[in-house]
């Protein structure tokens, strides 16, 4: 019997994510391009990922698209929402677990499953771009640092300077007024990470936090925002190198499930 392969691709606001299954058990391939919907970013990621595999594309049996820009990609057989394949992602990661947090480029995500990993329910952030990804690629331009270094530099931070601001306009004003005052960049940073916590904890706690609690999204990658959470929270919060992964991880799943119904 030959190996089934699937792809799942998660088309983000600001990046495409690409995930390759092997008989819906094995990753095989994964990647990350910096292009969102609109662009050519799913094409290129799914290339590299074609590379990384050794799967030709002709080879892969079905593709499911999720995400924001999940019905701009025509391969796909069929497409899913963000939620159910984050829960499914999510539990393919971690295992057993109560919440996902998922921290996007435009929106947060709380996901509710049962023991079983079924999504039971969800809450999301309004339009607002406050806690989200777009927040922080905000803030790190006006510190003019690199958003892959807020972590590093939170963890040199002396004291949290607080920012009482959640929207991106105020806050970036507030923030503006740290650095005339010259508070050191990695204090002010640390208090961005204890606003945009404050108020993800907060939507998270509005339906009932269940435990274990994991993260899912590229801000995982950001170890301030992480621990700010998990201090908000109480609680620890797991994270994996796959978490960016999880929609993608997903998307693969249901492709997987979609090539055995036939």
């Amino acid at each position: 019997m030959s190996d089934i392969f699937t792809l799942g691709i998660d088309i983000g606001s600001t990046s495409s994510k690409c995930v390759m299954l092997k008989n819906g058990k094995e990753i095989v391939g994964e990647g990350v391009v910096n292009l969102g919907a609109g662009t050519k970013g799913a094409d290129q990621v799914i290339e590299q990922v074609i590379e990384q595999s050794g799967v030709k594309f002709e080879d892969i049996d079905v593709i499911v698209s999720t995400g924001y820009g999940r019905n701009s990609y025509e391969g796909a057989k069929k497409t899913m929402s963000e939620l159910s394949c984050h829960a499914k992602g999510g539990t393919f990661i971690f295992g057993k677990v109560g919440t996902i947090i998922d921290i996007g480029g435009q929106d947060i995500k709380v996901l509710k499953l049962n023991p079983n990993g079924q999504l039971t329910n969800f809450l999301m952030n309004d339009k607002c771009a406050a806690g989200t990804g777009r927040f922080l690629e905000v803030m790190s331009g006006v510190l003019d640092v690199k958003l892959e270094e807020l972590g590093e530099l939170d963890k040199k931070s002396t004291e949290k300077t607080p920012i009482s601001s959640t929207c991106t306009v105020f806050a970036e004003s507030e923030v503006i007024s740290c650095m005339a005052k010259k508070i050191p960049i990695p204090n002010i940073i640390r208090g961005i990470h204890a606003s945009v916590a404050t108020r993800v904890a907060g939507l998270a706690k509005r339906g009932g936090l269940s435990q274990p609690v994991a993260m899912t999204g590229g801000v995982t990658k950001n170890s301030g925002i992480v621990r700010a959470l998990s201090e908000e929270l109480d609680c620890e919060i797991k994270i994996s190198p796959d978490s960016q992964m999880a929609g993608a991880i997903g998307a693969a799943l249901y492709a997987y499930e979609e090539h055995q119904k036939n």
